[in-house]
């Protein structure tokens, strides 16, 4: 079973310096229908523009993944992390039992486009924690690959896993799913099919009772997969 939240069903807010999509509740854009996937608890999207950001803030008992489209993103927080994230880099910092950070857009001149994710922790009160890794093109083209996970480069304090897949125009990506396991895909641009159901940028699809996910790019695409217990 697919379903699919189409890009322009999201809640949206705009500020001088800040354009968000909101895939599920968050903040003051409230939908019971929409309130988290599984663990998958918040995925925005994000254009900041030059110069702006988020002043320091507190987070606790979450696990906060950052993803780059466009632009640098420049991170610090309380725990002493801190980094400039770019295109092909994947940002995780644990919030535990809690952190302060801040992030900026690193350019004076240009925005950053960013997808950010929530995924609940397997409990609270873990000890706050920040990793940053950058992936090579050969490694998230033409197949999904795993990025954050509980055994994987980046590690999600969560039975939860992230793959990326970049595909040309006419290429495809598969992903296995075990049984008892749900997926979240997400289109952070292009136009794809996922197991026959067109989605383009900005959609979304919630999967279950599914063995496979087929997805055939129909232009350059770029898709987050998320495994789900």
């Amino acid at each position: 079973m697919i379903e699919i939240r189409r890009s322009e069903e999201r809640g949206h807010n705009q500020l001088s310096w800040l354009d968000t999509r909101f895939t599920f509740s968050f903040d003051q854009y409230h939908d019971p229908k929409h309130m988290q996937f599984r663990s998958l608890r918040v995925l925005n999207e994000d254009v900041i523009a030059p110069a702006g950001g988020f002043p320091l803030h507190p987070h606790r008992d979450m696990e906060i993944l950052t993803w780059i489209l466009e632009g640098a993103l420049e991170h610090r927080d309380s725990t002493g992390g801190r980094g400039v994230i770019r295109p092909g880099e994947l940002q995780h910092m644990t919030a535990g039992r809690g952190v302060r950070h801040s992030e900026f857009n690193a350019s004076p001149t240009q925005p950053v486009h960013l997808l950010q994710v929530w995924i609940l922790p397997e409990r609270k009160g873990l000890d706050p924690s920040y990793e940053q890794i950058a992936f090579l093109e050969e490694e998230l083209r033409g197949k999904f690959h795993l990025v954050a996970g509980p055994q994987a480069p980046i590690t999600i304090r969560q039975d939860a896993r992230l793959h990326i897949a970049r595909l040309d125009p006419n290429t495809q990506a598969r992903h296995a799913l075990a049984s008892g396991r749900h997926a979240w895909v997400q289109i952070a641009r292009g136009a794809v099919l996922l197991n026959d159901s067109p989605l383009r940028a900005g959609d979304g699809a919630a999967v279950s009772n599914e063995a496979e996910l087929r997805v055939v790019a129909q232009e350059p695409s770029e898709i987050l997969l998320f495994d789900l217990a």
